[in-house]
């Protein structure tokens, strides 16, 4: 037996939960609304968070009645991305997988965070995807790096004109969050810019890379957004559902699978280097380091643009 299979790590789950309901769901008029519901901290996403919606999203395809699927967040953001520092950060935790994936909690080295996000970030996205039924992401404010995941994995994105995008990972020394669809939402030349600078999109420029379908002042977005999913609602469902397929089909046949299989194992050996050269994964940052750096390089490029 190799000497790794035979060790196992003994890691303290100290999360602190500020909600039993982290995801909020209703249905109205064949339009799911599926709604992320930690506003105290931006909707930063916790396994909790994630076994939630996963939950959410298999109680609205198992509706029949239910024809379309919104997703948006409580408070005043869409989400910041995922939980690397509130009383509820969760990595420790066991929950019962929604994949084929061996338990991450007690794992050694680097088996510990591939393990996790193969469950939690890039599987679950995948499945997310490839639900049956549409989904649009309704955006306002901050939509940063897990965040971007959860609008991408959405067919349809309609954002408020306040709403930004950001994946400041690079930062970290990592390329880009596991659900690697920078590419594909965005040309090519402009993802390298968006993940080398770090740099806030505006939902207007979102908009013109054809990333985001609509942009509506704030006070529209929510009317807009339900219109949109009820003109959706009134198409048959498997007229629906094969049209997705065959989309989504097109896109993999142009190597988005696989290209996300290639980005996963190259952030994974980021996070491998980090630990090596510094000892955490995360290269030093937590989630008040990585905010308080963004506001920063936001600051100082504003300040150069006036």
């Amino acid at each position: 037996m190799h000497s790794s299979d035979s060790q196992f790590v003994e890691r303290e789950d100290l999360a602190v939960y500020e909600t039993e309901a982290p995801v909020l769901y209703s249905v109205a008029e064949h339009i799911a609304t599926l709604t992320l519901n930690r506003p105290t901290f931006n909707n930063a996403q916790n396994s909790q968070m994630t076994y939630a919606l996963d939950a959410a999203l298999r109680q609205a395809v198992d509706d029949d009645q239910v024809k379309v699927i919104v997703l948006r967040g409580a408070g005043k953001h869409f989400s910041a991305g995922h939980d690397i520092g509130t009383p509820g950060r969760d990595i420790n935790k066991p929950f019962e997988r929604a994949h084929l994936w061996w338990d991450h909690t007690n794992k050694p080295g680097g088996e510990q965070l591939y393990a996790r996000e193969q469950e939690v970030y890039l599987g679950m996205c995948r499945r997310w995807r490839e639900l049956p039924k549409p989904t649009i992401a309704m955006v306002h404010g901050a939509c940063i790096a897990g965040g971007l995941m959860l609008a991408w994995v959405c067919d349809l994105i309609v954002a408020s004109d306040d709403a930004f995008f950001q994946d400041p990972v690079v930062r970290m020394g990592i390329p880009g969050v596991e659900y690697f669809a920078h590419p594909y939402e965005l040309n090519p030349r402009i993802a390298k810019e968006f993940l080398f600078t770090g740099d806030r999109m505006s939902a207007s420029r979102a908009y013109e890379m054809g990333m985001v379908n609509r942009v509506l002042p704030a006070a529209e977005l929510e009317q807009a957004t339900y219109a949109l999913a009820a003109s959706i609602a009134r198409q048959p469902r498997m007229g629906l559902a094969l049209t997705k397929q065959a989309i989504n089909h097109v896109e993999d046949l142009q190597g988005k699978r696989t290209a996300m299989d290639a980005a996963f194992a190259w952030h994974h050996f980021a996070h491998a280097h980090n630990e090596l050269l510094s000892g955490d994964k995360l290269g030093g940052f937590d989630a008040k380091g990585m905010a308080n750096a963004n506001r920063q390089e936001h600051a100082s490029r504003q300040e150069q643009s006036s």
